[in-house]
């Protein structure tokens, strides 16, 4: 039995080890793009298009390579999209003009379409009422890769030369493959697979037309679009406001990821145990939405620092409870189908909200971008008010509740 649990563990953590380096690719360039920005000759919009293009083949990856998952298992979708993603770095690493880091961000992108797989393989090993609670360790493992991608993005780069962000994040993606090949076995059964085919976006309107996954697929839809501005829009405003460099703005980032790691990880659970996953994605939409409209109005490092915490507490709530939702509706055999809808739903946000924001930022200013980013997220809040309680969160109180009067 304790083997058993150690081997669970064990393939739970080269899971979490995928999703930590998909984020690390999405967050490594966050800090240094300004100064590519300058050195490539872009600006406010082609800044988010390094930012947008990685959502936007995410977006298409996701939906594929869920629905691949359900066809043939995750474990050969996960091992191969490691390897793509240590290409993908190493290009990253030696690009010398915008066309090449452009490309770079395509392959990182496509590659990182794997957090279907990856949270189907946890859907798969964890039972309803426990899935949330994995959940949460996936969404720790996004919070730590932001602490990372953008340490590393920005240190690295300070301390050794552009090229170091990229060969670090490409070791840890082959590290990444070794372990996966070594630990990681097939998790879906033969029973579970589906013989479905196509690209998987037959399940996003699918999603969008059940009363019951209509708010979610929503949420997952224009949240990251609302986040990902706010993303594009930082760095930019912080260097003109504070004079931010890489250095700045990489240990910035790496408290943000770092706040939404310890959430995620140690205290969604306790929380989903008492208040119950809607009421948490309830209350993190709209702390959201309030930190980022106060960004324009913080004219102090440590106000912006404030408001970056909230922030993080926030959205902490938001990703796992959104991701544990979703996967408690759909059925075994669908699992990385409609996980990978909802993920491409998130992608396409992501793809979007950078060029959106990104361009008013250019056009309006600061203020005008974060209001903007701010209203719809408001949006998204007034979306959660429709989430339907799940039968799994009802009989998780039900069951703790017996325990706790035993």
């Amino acid at each position: 039995m304790e083997e058993s649990a150690a081997g669970s563990r064990a393939r739970l953590g080269v899971i979490a080890l995928t999703v930590l380096i998909d984020l690390i690719g999405f967050g490594i360039v966050i800090p240094i793009l300004p100064g590519y920005a300058v050195r490539f000759g872009a600006h406010g919009f082609e800044f988010g298009a390094l930012l947008g293009v990685y959502s936007l083949m995410q977006f298409f990856a996701s939906a594929l390579f869920g629905r691949l998952s359900d066809r043939i298992g995750r474990r050969p979708v996960l091992l191969s999209t490691m390897l793509l993603n240590a290409g993908g770095y190493l290009l990253f690493a030696f690009a010398g003009s915008y066309r090449m880091l452009f490309l770079s961000r395509v392959i990182a992108g496509f590659a990182g379409g794997n957090i279907s797989a990856a949270q189907a393989y946890v859907a798969d090993s964890t039972s309803p009422a426990e899935r949330s609670r994995g959940m949460g360790m996936i969404g720790a493992a996004f919070g730590i890769g932001f602490v990372i991608g953008p340490a590393l993005g920005g240190l690295a780069a300070h301390y050794i030369g552009p090229a170091a962000p990229g060969l670090v994040a490409a070791g840890l993606s082959l590290a990444n493959f070794v372990s996966a090949w070594t630990i990681l076995p097939e998790s879906l059964r033969a029973e579970h697979r589906s013989e479905r085919r196509g690209l998987g976006f037959a399940a996003i309107a699918r999603g969008l037309a059940d009363p019951t996954l209509r708010p979610l697929m929503l949420l997952w839809g224009i949240f990251p679009f609302a986040f990902a501005g706010y993303t594009a829009a930082l760095p930019l405003h912080a260097l003109a406001l504070f004079g931010w460099h890489d250095k700045e703005l990489g240990l910035f980032f790496a408290v943000f990821g770092l706040t939404g790691a310890l959430v995620q990880g140690v205290l969604f659970g306790r929380l989903a145990r008492r208040f119950g996953e809607r009421l948490l994605v309830i209350a993190g939409t709209a702390g959201v939405a309030i930190a980022i409209g106060a960004v324009p109005f913080a004219h102090s490092s440590l106000l912006l620092y404030g408001w970056t915490v909230v922030l993080a507490l926030s959205q902490g709530l938001v990703s796992p409870g959104a991701s544990g939702l979703v996967s408690v509706y759909a059925s075994p055999s669908e699992q990385g189908t409609t996980l990978g809808a909802a993920q491409a739903l998130g992608a396409f946000g992501r793809c979007l909200g950078p060029f959106a924001i990104g361009k008013s930022y250019d056009a309006l200013g600061a203020r005008a971008a974060f209001l903007a980013a701010a209203g719809v997220m408001i949006i998204v809040w007034l979306v959660t008010l429709g989430l339907a309680r799940t039968d799994a969160e009802a009989l998780r109180r039900r069951v703790d509740g017996e325990t706790s009067s035993a």
